[in-house]
Formats: structure tokens, C-alpha cells, sequence
């Protein structure tokens, strides 16, 4: 899959001191959150962490991608729910990697219409893009 342009409208800028283990920060300072390793990874699970941070902005983004899918298809997704649960382990090359599972709740809507609209939203979903290819990704219908 090759790189594609990308007209850019917004650019967030964010900085890591200390790696897993210290603090990030937006420029704007909208975001300053320390950040430690959870407990599963011998860390204090003081602080968030760079997978909590992924799964909620994943999250946001997947929500934001399954309203435009609704919208083009007539479909009322109004008190809806997306949850990006992001693991991270070791690859067998001894590396580390992630996995991720979307599930959405949809009310009020059929089953195989609100699955219709995840799959469809996990095409235009720019995490969703992002991650193609390059790690699993689960979609759940709840």
C-alpha cells in the first residue's frame, strides 16, 4: 500500500519526556498528562498510558467515521457508543506490537445494518487507515 496525499487541515503537535515512563504534552496545552507503564508491564499504573491515549483517540475517530457512514446512508446512529480496546505484547521477532478491538453499540438499529456501518466506517476512518495492515483489528457489533 503506498502513502497517499493527504490535504492536511489540522496537525496536533505533542511531546514525550521520559518516554513510558514521565509525561506528554500538547503544544497547545489542552493535553498534559503523565504517562507511566501499567501494572501488566512492571510500571506503577500511576498515569495513563500510550495505548489508553491510542484507544481514546481510535475511539473518538471510529465514532466520528460511523456518524459520516450514517449520515450518507439515512441511518439514525444518534446514542451510539464506540470502544477501542488496544493491547500491546511481544512479536515473536522479539519486538513489541499492538492489537485492537472496536465494538460499537447501536441502538434502535438491525443487527446487519449496524454492521454494514461499522465495516463501512472502518474504511473511512482515518485510525482504521492507519492501522491497515499493519496490526489486528477486531470489529464487534454489540
Amino acid at each position: 500500500m503506498s502513502i497517499q496525499s493527504v490535504d492536511v487541515a489540522y496537525t496536533a503537535v505533542a511531546t514525550a519526556e521520559n518516554g513510558r515512563d514521565g509525561r506528554v504534552a500538547s503544544d497547545d496545552g489542552k493535553l498534559d498528562v503523565v504517562v507511566n507503564p501499567p501494572k501488566e508491564q512492571g510500571g506503577s499504573g500511576a498515569g495513563t498510558n500510550p495505548e489508553q491515549l491510542f484507544a481514546a483517540g481510535y475511539s473518538a475517530c471510529f465514532q466520528g467515521a460511523l456518524s459520516v457512514v450514517a449520515r450518507r446512508e439515512n441511518v439514525d446512529v444518534s446514542g451510539s457508543r464506540v470502544t477501542a480496546a488496544v493491547g500491546i505484547g511481544k512479536t515473536p521477532d522479539g519486538g513489541f506490537g499492538l492489537t485492537a478491538e472496536i465494538t460499537a453499540k447501536i441502538p434502535n438499529v438491525d443487527a446487519a445494518i449496524a454492521q454494514d456501518l461499522v465495516e463501512k466506517a472502518h474504511q473511512v476512518c482515518p485510525y482504521s487507515r492507519a492501522t491497515r495492515d499493519n496490526i489486528d483489528v477486531k470489529l464487534t457489533v454489540a
